[in-house]
């Protein structure tokens, strides 16, 4: 007579079986790695080998030998780093502020009127980077829309081939960046918190400083990293609104037209100043992580 074969599984059958599993999914993992093969490709044509030139001309002279004379005079280039820096912290400061107010409206909303607010901010991006900066340029101009229209209410200003001006630009460019990831998180917040809060007696300056703020805070670095990286290190932006300002992107740019070697120690520099940065940020969401 045969007997049936008990559910029951001893603890050596079930490691068995799990280590059997896990081995499998391991080998699933590797062979869905695959895909990825042209994007390593991409990544090691268009970054990796780049990135090892601008080092390899950083640390060369002309003829190719050894030299640290490339980097001697980028002191003299200091006051331009300090105020890419500024106008990239300005420039990021407004985008936050005007960029959460917004966010959270729009999380708000259903997410068809989502959908639509989200499609209208993104199409300004379809147009040439170019494009966008030259229109600013139009409407800043010395007897352009916005000045005439100022000039009939009495108001003498200059508009354009200043601080103010890039810093409009700027903003204007990079404002997307902000928002989206914002959007992205709190579009994710569980209304039952907020709910939960509010019958417990908070009022909305609570709601938002106990549960909205420190949820929303993984968007908020994404979208400072996503402003601040670009906005330091950009160009075209301070050439057409800038005047004679000039931002350490535009003195890359001219330096690598007749020495590539001074460039590439300026960009050097400037890609370790960003990554110190991304650091910076990594860490301190790391520790908000830790805290909530």
């Amino acid at each position: 007579m045969k007997t049936k074969k008990s559910a029951y599984l001893s603890p050596k059958n079930r490691f068995s079986l799990e280590t059997v599993k896990r081995r499998r999914d391991s080998q699933a993992g590797i062979k869905s790695k695959r895909p990825a093969i042209p994007y390593l490709g991409w990544m090691l044509v268009f970054t990796i080998i780049p990135l090892l030139m601008v080092l390899y001309y950083a640390f060369t002279d002309d003829t190719g030998a050894f030299t640290l004379r490339n980097f001697v005079n980028i002191a003299d280039y200091s006051h331009i780093f300090l105020y890419s820096l500024y106008v990239a912290l300005i420039s990021t400061l407004i985008c936050l502020v005007l960029a959460y107010p917004m966010s959270f409206s729009i999380s708000r909303c259903s997410e068809r009127k989502q959908s639509i607010i989200i499609m209208f901010l993104m199409v300004p991006m379809w147009m040439n980077f170019l494009l966008r900066v030259y229109a600013w340029v139009l409407i800043l101009q010395s007897y352009g829309p916005l000045d005439t229209l100022l000039q009939l209410f009495g108001v003498d200003v200059t508009l354009i081939g200043n601080t103010g001006a890039i810093v409009v630009g700027m903003v204007y460019e990079f404002l997307p960046f902000m928002i989206l990831p914002i959007h992205a998180v709190m579009s994710k917040i569980d209304n039952s918190l907020i709910e939960a809060a509010q019958d417990l007696g908070c009022n909305s300056f609570f709601v938002f400083r106990k549960v909205v703020f420190p949820l929303s805070i993984p968007g908020i670095i994404s979208g400072v990293t996503m402003v601040f990286v670009p906005t330091a290190s950009t160009f075209l932006v301070a050439q057409y609104l800038g005047g004679d300002q000039l931002m350490i992107g535009d003195v890359i740019e001219r330096v690598f037209q007749f020495n590539h070697n001074s460039g590439s120690a300026i960009a050097l520099v400037l890609m370790i100043v960003i990554l110190g940065f991304l650091v910076f940020m990594n860490r301190f969401g790391d520790k908000e992580a830790v805290g909530r």
